[in-house]
């Protein structure tokens, strides 16, 4: 019966302490920056002389804020790369303590400034959470002299390429339309440019790179496996500033500074491809007649209207162009805009306000005698509000919603009047919400624990037809629905759960659980992905997916936090999981929803990792073992089968050595097994005509991938007012022909055979660039 009591006290304790009311105390908050760019700065610990026992880091807009009773205090604030400070503030009402920072004469190409705290690593209370610092992405070899946010997140445990060159990413067992890819907030439908081989982010706009792939907070919804969150930087409010870069196929250029000095700011930034100008600069007949370039443009403005008002703007705009004369012209991209106000409520509530429009599209013109224009586009406008509230030093809370309205018009097929007949889709509405709360509490000395309730609601609206299926998923019955009707209204709960058990200063243990759903699909060609892969909205017969993730994790910093160890099980658990019937017919097909199939499908694995941080050689060396497997009725027999995405081994060796003052090295190298893929297993004749079968579903492997990059950056001058640098990269050092295709032709010599021919994108790739900035 003791027990029992014993067990009842520690349950109650737990639940109530976050209410727990802390009497005649007062706040300081306050923002640390960089001194000369006044970006914000993450991950500063700031401590208290008086109270060695107290003491916060910096979140990632640099904000800090303590909670303490009445008195005279004497804040520090230490981080590397910067100057120590001390602060005296007289404690007798809440106040605002803003601190600026000034880079100390340490060398900093022998410390990567990070965008988290030292010891995150065994302190954070999330499990399979990924941080990357754009100093960390700026050393590492580029293709086409082009620095990437999303290749280098793959370079980490438990997330995969897609594949040779492209920016897809398959995390954790989940397929490449699971991950929500978010600039600023806002959610990017195509994150790459030139079908896959690039981003859409310009690195020098970006601030701080952050990949949740584990047990995700409570405020992120909407997608199966993770979220890439990327943040813009602030411009500068007190100086201006240039920087850019030149390379062999693309240049950037940014500018920011003040709009009202002290008070305001902005960034803009633009990039552009002009690799088919250079090719027919230099006589290149194969591009004569051939468009081929993307672009981005950036922008974010800041005002600080007042002590607790913040007001920003954020914007970007991507667009991709590939034109033949005569024969094709296409372009896709992203349009964003989104307007956010964040205000501080008293001293312990924050509130932020974001309005959001968010538009993709695609056209392709086709002149081959049929005067054929395709066209397809996605508009989202979105609220989002939160609040945060802290209500004690070891208790803080996130409460919020999310509401989005999806309008997409999935295709429109126009033909010349004399040459056939158009067809436009039918248009798809939705509206999507998502109601949330989180709380954060330190419950002892060694235990932390964040826990939160994520409700999601998915409507289908009218206008249009919708279609009854029968268990052979064909049509048996239509019904209509007027403009802005409810079809049908999905919710479903989404609990998250995570916990941190400090073993010791350098060591613990994590444990987490979420589930996560799912309502925007995309239909993707499994051998080869494309811009023009079709997304729909969940409806009548497209449920939510749904996944129930459990992660078990050990972490162990060594050398003052010079080394970082983790490893991490999981285990995913997914429902309403969809793939397609043979021969299936997804482009122009409005009745898409009968060439599906939905079942479910299991991901577990382990991923090891092993960092160095600091220093003048750094880097880190990656492992995942894995399996992700799918069980879909009227496939494969009814039985489990390997999803494309599964590999079996993955590994990534990642080493920067800064090997003085002018020259920085690098180099990466990457092995994975090859994707399951589903290769014919034999043909026979019928009536004079080649008919190719298959048996089983992605029953056959690609060919093992593997390759090196090498990299180094030579400064060319550096000081304080004007900083240029050379950056040379080698991408596929030692000539890899790894596979980017295999097609199955008839054998020339022997009809009755057919033979497999592997197509490579590249083998050895060198690359140039001049970066510069003043």
């Amino acid at each position: 019966m003791s027990k029992i009591f014993r067990l009842s006290f520690w349950v109650t304790l737990l639940f109530f302490l976050p209410f727990v009311a802390v009497a005649q105390n007062y706040t300081v908050r306050g923002k640390i920056t960089d001194e000369r760019t006044k970006d914000p700065l993450i991950g500063v610990p700031v401590a208290v002389t008086e109270k060695l026992s107290t003491g916060v880091f910096t979140n990632q807009d640099g904000e800090y804020k303590i909670t303490l009773p009445k008195g005279d205090y004497t804040l520090v604030v230490k981080y590397v790369g910067y100057e120590d400070k001390k602060v005296k503030i007289s404690l007798n009402k809440d106040i605002i303590e803003n601190v600026s920072l000034k880079s100390s004469s340490i060398d900093l190409n022998e410390v990567v400034v990070s965008s988290r705290r030292a010891d995150e690593n065994v302190a954070g209370v999330q499990t399979g959470v990924e941080k990357m610092s754009i100093q960390e992405i700026n050393q590492l070899p580029v293709l086409f002299g082009e620095r990437d946010v999303v290749k280098a997140i793959q370079l980490m445990p438990g997330v995969k390429s897609a594949g040779e060159g492209g920016t897809g990413f398959y995390v954790r067992g989940g397929s490449a339309d699971q991950n929500l890819v978010l600039l600023d907030n806002v959610g990017i439908y195509n994150a790459s440019h030139l079908m896959g081989f690039f981003s859409a982010f310009n690195s020098d706009m970006v601030r701080d790179v952050t990949l949740y792939k584990g047990a995700l907070p409570s405020q992120y919804g909407e997608r199966l496996s993770s979220i890439l969150d990327v943040q813009m930087r602030d411009g500068d409010n007190q100086d201006y500033h240039v920087n850019g870069g030149l390379g062999l196929i693309s240049s950037k250029l940014n500018v920011e500074g003040p709009i009202k000095k002290g008070k305001s700011s902005f960034i803009v930034g633009a990039r552009r491809t002009y690799a088919d100008v250079i090719a027919r600069a230099f006589g290149s007949e194969d591009v004569k007649n051939t468009t081929l370039y993307f672009y981005d443009l950036n922008m974010k403005l800041n005002f600080n209207l007042s002590d607790k008002d913040r007001l920003t703007f954020t914007a970007y705009s991507g667009m991709d162009k590939l034109g033949i004369t005569d024969v094709v012209d296409t372009d896709w991209g992203n349009t964003v805009g989104t307007l956010k106000w964040t205000r501080l409520m008293g001293h312990k509530w924050t509130s932020s306000t974001a309005l959001i429009y968010n538009r993709y599209s695609y056209n392709v013109a086709v002149d081959m005698n049929q005067d054929l224009r395709i066209s397809s586009i996605i508009n989202d406008y979105a609220l989002k509000q939160e609040f945060t509230f802290t209500q004690n030093s070891v208790s803080s809370w996130k409460f919020g919603v999310h509401s989005t309205y999806h309008d997409m018009a999935p295709g429109k097929f126009d033909v010349a009047e004399d040459k056939g007949v158009s067809k436009h889709l039918k248009n798809k509405y939705s509206w999507e919400n998502g109601l949330y709360a989180s709380n954060t509490v330190k419950a002892t000395d060694r235990l932390e624990i964040m826990y939160g309730l994520r409700l999601s609601a998915f409507s289908v609206l009218g206008a249009g037809d919708f279609y009854n299926l029968n268990e052979n998923h064909e049509v048996i019955d239509t019904v209509s629905y007027k403009s802005g009707e409810f079809v049908k209204t999905y919710f479903n709960l989404e609990p998250r759960l995570s916990m941190a058990y400090r073993l010791n200063e350098v060591s613990s243990i994590k444990a987490a659980y979420a589930r996560t759903t799912q309502s925007m699909h995309l239909l993707s060609n499994p051998t080869f992905a494309s811009p023009f892969d079709r997304w729909v909205p969940t409806s009548n017969n497209i449920k939510p997916q749904i996944a129930d993730q459990f992660t078990l994790g050990y972490f162990r910093n060594f050398a003052n936090n010079l080394f970082e160890f983790s490893a991490e099980v999981y285990y995913k658990d997914m429902r309403n999981q969809i793939d397609f019937k043979d021969n299936a017919l997804t482009f122009t097909n409005d009745d898409v929803e009968t060439e599906l199939l939905f079942g479910k499908g299991r991901a577990y694995g382990i991923e090891l990792m092993l960092k160095k941080r600091v220093g003048r050689f750094s880097g880190w060396v990656s492992y995942t073992l894995s399996k992700s497997e799918k069980k879909i009725d009227g496939i494969n027999n009814n039985k489990w089968y390997d999803a494309v995405q599964d590999r079996t081994h993955d590994i990534s060796f990642v080493a920067m050595y800064s090997l003085n003052e002018k020259w920085n090295l690098s180099a990466a190298f990457v092995y994975y097994t090859g994707n399951a893929v589903t290769y014919p297993s034999g043909k026979y004749q019928i009536d004079g005509k080649e008919v190719v079968y298959y048996t089983e579903r992605n029953g056959y492997r690609a060919p093992d991938y593997h390759r090196l990059d090498l990299g180094a950056t030579c400064v060319l001058k550096k000081t304080k007012k004007f900083y240029s640098e050379l950056a040379f990269s080698l991408y596929n050092a030692y000539g890899r022909e790894n596979a980017y295709m295999i097609e199955f032709r008839t054998n020339d010599d022997d009809p009755s055979k057919s033979t497999a021919y592997q197509y490579s994108l590249f083998r050895f790739v060198p690359s140039i660039s001049w970066n510069f900035r003043f």
